[in-house]
């Protein structure tokens, strides 16, 4: 699944957790990407160019972030601090949802 941070696929804000129809392995996906979503919006100077691909595996996931040039440094942070704790906070909410999630930086 590949999607701009213009919009996502998941449910609206609000009615993630509270809808029953969707399996939990969609809201925990749901869930991650809208937490990186909200991280590059905040952090990124042109977020509207990032890009999100999602590469489910059995119980992980892969999460790909296309970036400007520009960006890239700003979401690593000095001496990789800042990406480091994304993915940090990107795991532990996986492991919220007994899954495994993982993030890679394309350029």
């Amino acid at each position: 699944m590949r999607s701009g941070l213009k919009g996502s696929r998941c449910a609206p804000q609000g009615q993630l957790l509270r809808d029953r129809s969707t399996s939990p392995r969609m809201t925990a996906d749901c869930v991650m990407r809208e937490f990186l979503e909200f991280i590059i919006r905040q952090l990124a100077e042109f977020p509207d160019e990032a890009i999100i691909s999602e590469i489910p595996s059995g119980r992980a996931v892969t999460f790909r972030l296309q970036l400007r040039q520009s960006d890239v440094g700003r979401i690593i942070g000095r001496n990789g601090q800042t990406i480091q704790a994304i993915r940090a906070l990107l795991s532990s909410s996986a492991s919220r949802h007994n899954q495994r999630a993982t993030l890679e930086i394309i350029e």
